[in-house]
């Protein structure tokens, strides 16, 4: 398991434009081998966070390489961003619980 950790403030001025094309990227992602699972999240301070999982490095990079992703990457930071942060943590711990017993 591999979990990418992305941080970022959207510029304002850029918000729909950025939120229309991360909608594309989302639905290509999702269609690609390897890919477990993403969410976001909206802090009171306006910093967007993301979580995704991906079943091998492998997998990831083909998605970090992919030719939509790299030509939206380059928007990202030529338009889109104020600034962003990225974690990749590869073979993280992990410990679960369910109070239904299922684990």
């Amino acid at each position: 398991m591999v979990v990418a950790v992305f941080r970022a403030r959207i510029r304002p001025e850029a918000r729909d434009a950025y939120y229309a094309l991360a909608d594309q990227m989302a639905e290509i992602a999702r269609a690609m081998p390897g890919f477990v699972s993403w969410k976001g999240y909206f802090a009171e301070d306006g910093e967007r966070v993301s979580i995704h999982e991906w079943d091998s490095a492998e997998h990831l990079n083909a998605w970090r390489t992919h030719p939509e992703h790299v030509k939206t990457q380059e928007l990202g930071r030529q338009k889109f961003y104020e600034e962003y942060t990225l974690y990749v943590c590869e073979a993280p711990r992990e410990s679960r619980f369910s109070r239904d017993g299922d684990t």
